[in-house]
């Protein structure tokens, strides 16, 4: 899924630049940034699963509970109190009661508050908690986040019904207890089930302009547009210009609490930009922060004024990684997808790129959980002569050369990744002495592509939804999780789960997400990430996200580690 990379230059040129700076201003000011993979593809808390699309979803509603951005704890949302049951698995919240509803009103220019149908405002409930977390469910919903609500009892069951079975969510373990009350049960106490709780397909959604009733006409998935839009967090929408602009601004209506304060600027506005173009524009003064792109880094380092309004932060905790399609010729053979894993120069790469830290293992160090390893060989190793053994091995099974082997790297268009991708194209044919054709396609066609698997290898990326392992494994990599219809592993749609190694993994996965003991859950992970990286050779990570980027000096923006900002926040001297 998933979601910013103040890292600029690969794949999160783009997370960088919408997440990382708030320039805009206070007094009417607005924050300026861009986008560079096209048009945001959702902004529907139930359909996102970009990072863009996950940080604007953040900001126009509120979660129960929320992540703190510069720490990753979990602090009051919409929450303004909450108990849990002896044995960890009841959460019952109490809910703020003056929140409304709002609406941009084109005509006046103005945040209004939405009325009912008598007349009366429209504020939040624990009863748009249940349907939000009742719609994202909903089978034909096909919400791609669903499978992480599972935890709840009855969920799975309610999202995947079996063939026949009566569809009923009074059978699932979220209930309003009154209007500003709201009860979940878990199947079992679990280290992250509060983070779980946090993210955006639980929030609160309006069902009278989803579904409709008496007085409003209901929209279905076009609720989201400029006209129709209604939230209730710190900002709300008030125009979406598809493949051009998005602009939300300020919502004078958010009581502002001491987690979620009332914004001091005016609003964000994010144009679709590619990388350069969006450098040029802040030189220009048209923008408040930019990638620095590999090209231009040495530049702005060495100018006087420039290199004053470079930011440089560790970076989000994520990881940059790449998919090996096993069920396409050679990547099907696992030695080719070792070969190409130890061909990988990771600290070339970021080197090369200005950017990130080169990474072991797919999952990020940051968060509960993380592995441990002494081991030399664990995790992701730059190997060139094991590389072209493991080569030389396969070619003499199948009769041919290396030069005989070709395979297809696709990637999501962007200038600072098409050198990203270049660099891999250059180290597999020198190492191994393959053929590398380099594919590229716009976000929304890319990801489709990918899900489809007509290349050999694909660029990735994941961003921490919730600051746990459990994040990094059983959500991306299990049957129905976010990555399982891309890895196709262990089979397509999960048809046939006899793979050995999975079967492993998915037993050691399952194992950790109940395991309370801090020690044991490290053990569990490291081994998840052995069978994943180095036995079944399903990906490869490449580095975890950070470096440079530019950002207006009279912005101050509280540095984020997850991924997310909270433009709330920020203030403009």
């Amino acid at each position: 899924m998933k979601r910013s990379i103040q890292t600029v230059l690969v794949c999160c040129v783009l997370a960088l630049i919408i997440f990382t700076s708030p320039a805009a201003a206070q007094n009417g000011k607005f924050y300026r940034t861009y986008f560079t993979s096209g048009d945001i593809p959702s902004i529907d808390q139930a359909l996102v699963t970009d990072q863009i699309g996950i940080q604007l979803v953040d900001e126009m509603t509120i979660g129960l509970v929320r992540q703190r951005e510069t720490d990753g704890e979990i602090v009051n949302g919409m929450a303004s109190s909450y108990t849990i049951s002896d044995d960890g698995r009841v959460f019952t919240f109490k809910l703020l009661e003056n929140v409304p509803w709002v609406r941009y009103n084109a005509e006046t220019d103005a945040v209004e508050e939405v009325l009912d149908c008598d007349g009366n405002v429209r504020m939040v409930t624990a009863h748009d908690f249940v349907y939000g977390a009742e719609r994202s469910l909903r089978p034909e919903t096909a919400s791609d986040y669903a499978f992480v609500a599972h935890f709840i009892k009855g969920a799975a069951e309610y999202n995947v019904p079996e063939e026949g079975a009566a569809v009923d969510f009074s059978t699932v373990g979220v209930k309003a207890i009154d209007d500003f009350t709201i009860e979940y049960t878990f199947l079992e106490p679990g280290a992250f089930n509060l983070n779980i709780l946090s993210m955006w397909l639980l929030h609160a959604m309006p069902s009278w302009i989803i579904d409709g009733d008496a007085c409003t006409e209901g929209l279905a998935e076009r609720w989201t547009e400029s006209e129709s839009y209604q939230g209730y967090g710190p900002f709300t929408l008030k125009e979406w210009v598809h493949d051009s602009h998005l602009t939300i601004v300020a919502n004078p209506f958010w009581p502002g609490t001491e987690e979620i304060p009332a914004p001091t600027i005016a609003g964000v506005q994010i144009s679709a930009l590619d990388a350069s173009a969006g450098l040029s524009e802040y030189e220009a003064g048209n923008m408040d922060s930019a990638g620095i792109t590999a090209t231009d880094y040495d530049r702005v380092i060495s100018d006087p004024i420039l290199s004053k309004e470079v930011v440089d932060v560790a970076g989000d905790v994520g990881t940059e990684f790449l998919i090996f399609n096993h069920n396409l010729q050679p990547t099907d053979d696992v030695r080719v997808r070792k070969a190409l894993a130890f061909a990988v120069d990771r600290e070339a790469v970021v080197s090369t790129l200005k950017t990130g830290l080169a990474a072991k293992s797919f999952i990020h160090p940051g968060v509960s959980g993380a592995p441990v390893s002494d081991n030399p060989a664990f995790g992701a190793v730059f190997d060139p002569d094991t590389a072209r053994n493991l080569i030389a091995e396969y070619c003499e099974e199948m009769g041919i050369q290396p030069a005989d082997i070709s395979l297809t790297l696709s990637y999501n268009t962007s200038e600072s990744r098409k050198m990203y991708m270049e660099l891999l194209q250059y180290m597999w044919s020198d190492t191994l002495g393959i053929n590398v054709e380099l594919k590229n396609s716009e976000w929304k066609v890319f990801k489709v592509e990918r899900e489809e698997g007509t290349d050999n290898v694909y660029r990735s990326t994941w961003v921490q939804d919730y600051m746990d392992a459990n994040n990094f494994t059983k959500d991306v990599f299990l049957c129905g999780a976010a990555y399982q219809s891309v890895t196709d592993w262990p089979t397509k749609d999960c048809i046939d789960a006899s793979d050995p190694l999975y079967d492993e993994y998915e037993k050691i996965i399952l194992e950790a997400a109940g395991e309370l003991d801090p020690d044991k859950r490290i053990e569990l992970y490291t081994r998840s990430d052995e069978i994943l990286i180095n036995e079944a050779a399903i990906i490869t990570p490449v580095y975890y996200y950070g470096g440079p980027f530019l950002r207006k000096l009279n912005v101050k923006a509280p540095i984020t580690v997850t991924g997310y900002d909270r433009w709330e926040k920020w203030t403009i001297e």
